[in-house]
């Protein structure tokens, strides 16, 4: 047997993510070539003495990242992966409230987060202990990039939960992403750059990019993401990518893809957008690491939230510029304020910096892990073969797609006996005809409890 990974069982790496990243390095060296057939779970398990349920982690992390591909009755195979790309030498320098008359019973609402959890005692201590800097601090705009002791937190973060290399100096903090996309659209010229966009995608951003009046050019999505090939044939200079998490589809970017992707960048002189909105959630497998950290040429903008992860409340998001719009920045930004209250950064630099915020994601997966599965549950029990379920593997919604039947028609349905359920319909654009008759249901807000009941209900107003 081909695989000879040494594992170490007193090292604090778990197991199964040694096996990852062993099978993962003879992938990208070349030594596992395209086509080749991996060991079945049991065999590697009994092969390295370790569990199956350890082995297959780690299939399904490379599966995630798309090293790999299942095929039935033929097992786990090699996928191709691109060229390395040039080594580069890094210089571091709110809830909706419904029409009065209209109760509300049960709220499928995307972008709801849970409440019952939330860290409010230890949130209030920060934003206390925040209230004893520098009162000259306090009552100021502070720095234009945001809050240092904040930048450098994120910096950290970034490193050991997305893979990121960066400085804070890079690091913009605004907020929302929609008002860092409007910031990053004064640093291009709307006259000449066009920019890419996933197709469907995040209607909020959409917008940002025609108020500033780019040109928009929608790229095809296939089953494992963005149509590069259509990308190619394009004279965009800037493509907007959600690939960790596609919104609203739920697929995931997979590593031959990435590659793609930043050699189209080398050879159109191109940037890409890179929105990682919610990666922090991902079931079954670790969270992917991001498209920033395989950027060799410095040519992604990385944007990040605190809106899904902790809560909307505080408007507080952040970017990571390539070194080479840093001037352009500083020079067209020069006269801009900081967006974000001095007061919030300097609380959630202490949230992070004292362990608060990596003990709240842990938490907060597992929880929103048992809302998923009751969500899933819940739709198989009361519709089964009638519902098709997409994205579900990570993130705080999913699509549903109910067979033969309209989903605007169904929303009103639902609207009238007080349960809250979205058309998708919204995150397509272009001249591709009708959009596929989506479902879209978000858990984060809701009590599993909640979830249940809700699709009981649906089940009866529906009447399928």
């Amino acid at each position: 047997m081909e695989l000879q990974p040494i594992l170490d069982p007193t090292n604090r790496t778990p197991l199964y993510m040694q096996v990852y990243t062993y099978i993962k390095e003879e992938i990208a060296n070349g030594h596992l070539q395209k086509g080749s057939k991996l060991p079945s779970i049991r065999a590697l398990s009994q092969h390295l003495a370790i569990s199956k349920n350890t082995v297959e982690a780690a299939y399904q992390q490379l599966l995630a990242e798309g090293y790999i591909e299942s095929k039935p009755r033929v097992g786990f195979i090699v996928k191709e992966l691109e060229e390395p790309l040039q080594s580069f030498v890094f210089q571091p320098d709110v809830l909706v409230k419904a029409p009065k008359s209209k109760q509300i019973r049960y709220n499928f609402r995307y972008g709801h987060i849970d409440l019952a959890h939330f860290p409010m005692k230890t949130w209030r201590k920060c934003l206390l202990a925040a209230m004893d800097s520098e009162q000259s601090e306090l009552l100021w705009y502070g720095d234009r990039q945001g809050d240092i002791g904040l930048r450098e937190e994120i910096q950290h973060y970034l490193y050991y939960a997305r893979g990121i290399r960066c400085s804070a100096e890079q690091i913009v903090i605004g907020s929302g992403t929609p008002q860092l996309i409007g910031v990053l659209c004064q640093l291009f010229d709307f006259r000449h750059d066009a920019v890419a966009l996933e197709n469907p995608c995040y209607d909020v951003i959409r917008t940002v990019f025609q108020n500033h009046h780019f040109s928009i050019l929608p790229i095809e999505l296939e089953e494992d993401g963005l149509n590069i090939d259509q990308l190619q044939a394009t004279n965009a200079k800037l493509v907007y990518v959600t690939p960790s998490h596609q919104l609203p589809l739920g697929m995931v970017l997979p590593i031959g893809k990435r590659q793609k992707l930043l050699k189209w960048t080398q050879q159109s002189n191109g940037l890409i957008i890179e929105d990682d909105y919610d990666s922090e959630f991902r079931y079954g497998s670790k969270p992917v690491p991001a498209l920033k950290a395989l950027d060799t040429e410095d040519r992604v903008i990385y944007v990040g939230t605190f809106s899904k992860v902790f809560t909307p409340a505080i408007r507080t998001s952040y970017m990571v510029l390539p070194q080479r719009l840093l001037a352009r920045f500083h020079e067209r930004c020069a006269n801009y304020h900081q967006t974000v209250p001095i007061i919030i950064q300097k609380a959630l630099a202490r949230f992070m910096r004292e362990g608060h915020f990596e003990r709240h994601i842990r938490r907060m997966r597992t929880i929103y892990a048992k809302k998923r599965q009751a969500l899933i549950e819940a739709i198989r029990e009361y519709f089964g073969d009638q519902a098709t379920i997409i994205g579900d593997k990570a993130g705080l919604h999913l699509l549903v797609k109910i067979k033969d039947k309209n989903a605007n028609e169904l929303v009103q349905k639902a609207e009238k006996a007080g349960i809250f359920v979205y058309s998708a319909a919204k995150y397509w654009f272009g001249n591709d005809g009708t959009p596929p008759s989506y479902i879209l249901l978000g858990f984060g807000g809701m009590s599993e409890e909640g979830i249940r009941a809700g699709i009981r209900e649906l089940k009866r107003v529906w009447e399928i």
